[in-house]
């Protein structure tokens, strides 16, 4: 086993092809995406993760890495492209199949072919099984497995190493197959089962999250009406030693928890009824800060708010499923607003909101919205604030903001009690 082809050098498929290239094996990268192919061939990297740049450009100078647009025959191939859902909330498995069919015509007897994107309960049975058997090979003669990422952005390259590894066979041999792949380069368990309940892991683990920030932001808009300081409540609840209460925010975003759930719904819709509440309570978040916006903003004609973060999370440039998308757009189109975009992660092709930086951005603004929790944001000059601003107010969505000072204020999504309209 001494080559690797891996299918999508996205956020996950191409930290797991540096990876694997770093442990020895030789490993080729097929993307669809020329511009992307050329960045790796160069050395360099088009998403920001921490670590990634420097093993990329070594593998690349050691010819342990290489990119193209097209697989080739290799001994493992991984399937490590993106599983959107389409209007209805189902799973768009479109890139799924394509991948697979790819590879088809570069498969032999004895190769392993590892399924790395989510996807929805009985996919590996009865969507990549059926194309593989379908080319004229048998279970026995193709290992397949379905081996989910369980990484966070900003911690990949070390979560790739250190977590444990759930590897989910077609067949028990395909499942110990796939985890001596893994464990030439885990330092965490490889644990080996079926696929079918590898598949459902993965979905049950962003869902319990999902499940767990929905009852945050549900507590957020009790406690709103009744006056009650929902941070405090969560920190005092969490002093239990068996309550663990998720935070509140803007939203769910990510390809993961804010999709994940979905996989299950679509294969048990009457049974998944607390998932779905889930999802709808989380999906109700950018609704229902634009409506605060508006409560802060009631007494002012025409308010100019600077939006701080784009991305669904902090220190990362993704902008996969961000509610602070979702909550740019329904401000812009309420046309009530002068509206100004500013995140210092976030690349001007990414969004279709003009970004500007710090200064631009805040000067004759009434309102800063924080929607990202990125460093740049916990603290802020506020003396460049009180020279800028027409008034120094920040909403705070993320429960990230540190400013101590007293002419700034700042109002937390947890203790809505303390908002008031600003005074034109």
């Amino acid at each position: 086993m001494k080559k690797i082809c891996v299918i999508g050098l996205g956020y996950i498929g191409l930290p797991t092809s540096a990876v694997f290239a770093r442990a020895g094996f030789d490993v080729v990268g097929m993307d669809v995406s020329q511009h992307v192919v050329d960045t790796l061939n160069r050395g360099d990297i088009h998403i920001e993760e921490e670590g990634l740049a420097e093993v990329v450009k070594e593998v690349v100078a050691n010819g342990k890495l290489r990119a193209s647009t097209k697989p080739e025959e290799a001994d493992v191939y991984i399937i490590s492209v993106p599983t959107p859902v389409h209007a209805d909330h189902t799973a768009n498995l479109d890139y799924v199949v394509a991948a697979t069919n790819s590879i088809v015509p570069y498969v032999q007897k004895g190769s392993i072919v590892l399924v790395e994107s989510t996807i929805p309960p009985r996919t590996m049975d009865d969507v990549v099984a059926p194309i593989i058997t379908a080319a004229g090979f048998s279970l026995e003669d193709v290992h397949l497995a379905h081996i989910p990422e369980r990484v966070i952005p900003g911690r990949i390259m070390i979560e790739l190493i250190e977590n444990t590894r759930i590897v989910g066979g077609v067949t028990p041999e395909a499942a110990k197959k796939a985890a001596d792949v893994y464990r030439t380069i885990v330092q965490g368990e490889c644990i080996e089962t079926e696929a079918l309940t590898a598949e459902m892991s993965k979905l049950m683990e962003n869902t319990y999250r999902d499940v767990n920030i929905a009852l945050a932001n549900e507590l957020v808009k009790v406690s709103g009406k009744l006056g009650v300081n929902a941070q405090e409540v969560i920190s005092l609840a969490n002093r239990h030693p068996r309550v663990n209460i998720h935070q509140p925010g803007p939203g769910v975003g990510g390809h993961c928890i804010a999709v994940d759930p979905y996989f299950i719904i679509e294969k048990a819709t009457e049974e998944a009824q607390l998932m779905k509440m889930a999802r709808d309570i989380n999906n109700s978040m950018p609704s229902f800060v634009c409506e605060q916006v508006a409560r802060l903003t009631a007494e002012i004609n025409n308010p100019t708010i600077t939006l701080f973060g784009l991305t669904y999370k902090g220190n990362v440039d993704d902008v996969r499923e961000s509610p602070s998308l979702e909550i740019a757009e329904m401000l812009e189109n309420t046309g009530a607003y002068t509206i100004r975009y500013h995140d210092p992660h976030v690349r001007q092709e990414q969004v279709a909101f003009p970004l500007s930086n710090f200064e631009d951005s805040v000067k004759d603004s009434h309102l800063i919205l924080v929607l990202t929790d990125h460093n740049e944001f916990k603290t802020m000059d506020s003396e460049k604030l009180q020279s800028l601003m027409k008034s120094t107010v920040v909403f705070d969505t993320k429960n990230c903001v540190e400013m101590n000072d007293e002419r700034v204020q700042v109002v937390k999504i947890g203790n809505l009690s303390e908002l008031k309209a600003i005074q034109a």
